[in-house]
């Protein structure tokens, strides 16, 4: 169960961390704590689409784009993208407006679901790519040799705008996400930070704010990532500290439940009874296959005995949770 030494309140950062008492975690010699990112929310919006990671890793690139003059955020994501629902959320409350570039040009004439719904409802306007367009056009952004002249052509079709990755993941949202390291002060040899991976940018932070002998598992929400977020941690690593890269981190590919925005019976069963033995609703899409991974691994034997857990809920439930 939870402990009770800590009631959530109107929440400032540092976020809290909440003890998790768990039987399975304790036959394994391991404990389990919550960074409770998910609480951050109401410093943004009081809109649950902003919490977590989504806030650490936005507010550094609203900061810039209103240095830079922009007035307008242009950014990409699939139908179910928190990212998105937040993005939209976040320039609303800062006076932005804000463009976002759907996967999937199918989708454009279909009913909208939550996510998508949500972000519309922010102001956000939404134009559907094909899925090769898509792909290509956020593999030019990321190439060095390429990435201004695509942005320039953004810009020109959509208007001038501060161009955001697909889930956020830049140099300055990484630096966001390190906050999270800095407020956990008692990090040690012992230690694994945990958290989900969609785009990268939060386990980047992370791992570069580690102090020495602590380690970071990210665990990857999407199929077939093998290899490739690794690359895109490590790109974000050099671009936000003048080329440096990091140790002690690694990915886990085995708990992303068929693929992105997928909840197998298997995660909906265990997350049931997480929510029903602790009395905490758990966003499914990203937090309960990290958490679903630590339990894996636990009862496996796969953390030294003595290892202390601490698992970044990266955000609430959203609209299709």
């Amino acid at each position: 169960m939870l402990s009770t030494s800590l009631t959530p309140r109107s929440p400032t950062p540092p976020s809290p961390v909440q003890p998790v008492v768990e039987p399975l975690l304790e036959r394994a010699g391991v404990t389990l704590r919550l960074k409770r990112d998910d609480l951050i929310h109401p410093l943004v919006s009081g809109n649950p689409h902003v919490s977590g990671n989504k806030w650490r890793k936005l507010r550094p690139n609203l900061r810039a784009a209103r240095a830079a003059g922009h007035h307008r955020l242009l950014t990409f994501g699939g139908a179910y993208s928190h990212h998105l629902t937040a993005t939209a959320s976040a320039a609303r409350d800062a006076g932005f407006a804000s463009v976002g570039l759907v996967r999937g040009d199918e989708l454009a004439d279909r009913p909208r679901n939550p996510a998508l719904a949500a972000a519309e409802r922010d102001g956000m306007e939404l134009f559907f790519l094909t899925r090769a367009e898509y792909r290509a056009t956020l593999r030019a952004l990321r190439d060095p040799d390429t990435a201004r002249a695509t942005t320039d052509r953004l810009t020109a079709r959509f208007g001038p705008a501060h161009v955001l990755p697909e889930g956020g993941s830049n140099a300055l949202a990484a630096h966001g996400a390190a906050e999270i390291v800095t407020e956990l002060a008692d990090l040690g040899p012992r230690d694994v930070v945990c958290c989900p991976v969609g785009s990268g940018g939060t386990l980047a932070g992370i791992a570069a704010a580690l102090p020495p002998g602590a380690r970071a598992l990210g665990v990857a929400v999407l199929k077939g990532g093998e290899g490739y977020l690794e690359s895109e941690v490590t790109a974000l690593h050099r671009a936000g500290w003048n080329g440096r890269t990091f140790p002690r981190w690694e990915i886990d590919h085995a708990h992303h439940g068929g693929g992105y925005g997928r909840i197998t019976p298997e995660l909906a069963a265990f997350t049931d009874r997480f929510e029903n033995d602790h009395g905490l609703r758990l966003e499914r899409r990203y937090v309960a296959k990290a958490l679903s991974c630590l339990y894996h691994r636990a009862a496996g034997g796969g953390f030294p005995r003595g290892t202390r857990l601490t698992l970044v809920v990266t955000g609430a439930p959203g609209p299709c949770d």
